[in-house]
């Protein structure tokens, strides 16, 4: 407790105002995130207070906030102190849910208060709002609305704290001339009745985190005590589950092996709304990476391969290829992430050239196939997607600019829109109706670089097969990539309401 006791626990402030309702004071709640206070704030809670007699604010706690990478800018107890400075503010907690609905259940507030903006629960996409009037009403209170100057943190934090490059403030604030949220959003609320097959290897990524000892006594290696092991679905394990808090129609065809093959964990990992559909290669295990990482430091130092390098024997490959064409023409996207580990052999490629309705394609470059595998191994893509060292390799051509190398490989794949991601230089993206545009990198925080490229590619191709602008794919793929690089691996997948809300935040 501190700030004049103004910030309590959330427990302590219930049995406090169980002491403000014995004397009939009638107790006043607001809710929120509250990462920059501003003058809306201030009237808000002087509006508030009006309403009763104690007024008690909950914060959204950190972990919580949805506004993308690089916020909340102010940490939880911070954004509680600077409320409690407020002298219209009886008392502050930080929450510990991602809503106020088990605050409002804990707290009992005669009113509970939301800003005139939250007026129209129809435009509330975490649906929060809904919940919180059912919760406020059945501990016997209700739900009210101030109505004075508006203001928005997100906007503010944008343009004046430089959270984003200045690069990337100057394109927004270009891109918001062309766009609003709601044109970019509508893309992704549309995705909900697209049909996707989701095609490529499974893949377990596995990082081994350990502490280096040093050098052994005896022989010129690295020890490394292992300290523990994380494991996650990646490869189009990884995809699927990003394309499904998307759409309603997700299929998944992918190879596993039949020696540890790993299914249940590979189930257990799955959205359970993704329709599975599991092929077995013989003699041979499901693919896993396992990364050795220095934890202290977060430093990737090696990586083993589980994993079979020769071709599919022509059982398995006959039986792939049935897969693939048995429905192939039901979907109005095939998302087709070829790792290169011979899952997808030429007459599986065949298949889905000439069957696809919309093909979407990225064909890594990686350590188990360099030299061996391109994107040119497709007849045609109606969108590719991938990075520019990738690109480069297709084209042998190792510098200079990367424009005409993308219209070399469009007139080779037949394919009229393309998206080259650049890493911290963000990404490069073509049609063939309106040519190129360049977009500044989104991240602010880089954890893990690992599955950006998947989150890129795995929205972004949800926006391409409806015809939106090629530039508002762009910046929905690097807004989900920003997401991906701000955790550890594959443990969380991209989620359909955190990315709406950071697409908001970064417009305002």
């Amino acid at each position: 407790m501190h700030r004049n006791g103004k910030v309590r626990d959330l427990d302590d402030l219930a049995r406090v105002l169980d002491g403000h309702r014995a004397e009939n004071r009638k107790i006043v709640h607001c809710h929120g995130v509250f990462d920059l206070m501003h003058i809306g704030h201030i009237r808000h809670m002087e509006n508030a207070k009006r309403l009763g007699e104690v007024l008690v604010v909950t914060v959204t706690p950190d972990r919580f906030v949805n506004k993308g990478p690089g916020r909340p800018v102010f940490g939880e107890q911070l954004r509680a102190e600077a409320l409690a400075a407020l002298a219209s503010v009886d008392y502050v907690a930080v929450n510990r849910w991602p809503t106020a609905v088990e605050a409002i259940r804990l707290l009992r507030p005669h009113l509970y208060v939301k800003g005139a903006e939250y007026g129209d629960a129809g435009k509330d996409r975490t649906g929060a709002i809904s919940l919180e009037e059912e919760a406020v009403r059945s501990v016997g209170g209700s739900l009210a609305f101030t109505h004075d100057l508006t203001f928005s943190s997100s906007s503010l934090i944008n343009r004046h704290l430089g959270v984003l490059s200045p690069e990337a403030t100057a394109y927004l604030g270009d891109f918001s001339t062309r766009y609003a949220a709601g044109d970019v959003i509508r893309y992704l609320d549309d995705a909900r009745k697209l049909k996707v097959l989701v095609v490529g290897e499974a893949i377990i990524d596995e990082y081994v985190f350990c502490q280096a000892l040093g050098k052994s006594i005896k022989e010129p290696i690295l020890a490394l005590r292992s300290d523990s092991v994380e494991k996650f679905a990646g490869g189009s394990l990884a995809v699927a589950n990003n394309v499904a808090d998307f759409s309603d129609h997700v299929t998944l065809l992918t190879l596993l092996g039949d020696q540890n093959p790993q299914e249940e964990f590979i189930r257990e990992r799955l959205n359970p709304a993704i329709d599975s559909r599991f092929l077995f290669r013989k003699r041979s295990p499901t693919i896993v990476k396992r990364r050795f990482v220095e934890g202290y430091f977060f430093q990737k130092m090696f990586e083993v391969y589980e994993i079979n390098t020769g071709p599919l024997e022509e059982e398995d490959d006959r039986a792939m290829c049935a897969a693939l064409a048995e429905r192939i023409g039901e979907y109005d996207l095939v998302l087709v992430i070829d790792y290169g580990h011979g899952m997808l052999s030429a007459n599986a490629i065949r298949v889905l050239c000439e069957g696809s309705r919309f093909l979407a394609l990225n064909a890594q470059a990686n350590a188990g196939n360099l030299g061996y595998h391109s994107i040119a191994k497709y007849a045609r893509a109606d969108y590719a997607c991938m990075g520019e060292g990738e690109l480069r390799l297709v084209e042998r051509e190792r510098f200079g600019d990367p424009k005409p190398l993308v219209l070399q490989l469009a007139r080779k794949l037949q394919c009229g829109r393309m998206m080259i991601t650049r890493g911290k230089y963000g990404a490069l993206c073509y049609a063939g109706d309106t040519g190129f545009r360049e977009l500044p990198a989104l991240a602010t925080q880089v954890v893990d670089r690992m599955g950006a490229g998947d989150a890129f590619l795995s929205v972004s191709a949800l926006c391409v097969v409806q015809n939106a602008p090629m530039e508002i794919a762009a910046f929905v793929g690097s807004a989900a990539g920003a997401e991906a690089v701000a955790t550890v691996g594959h443990r969380r997948s991209i989620e359909r309401v955190p990315l709406l809300k950071h697409i908001e935040a970064l417009l305002k």
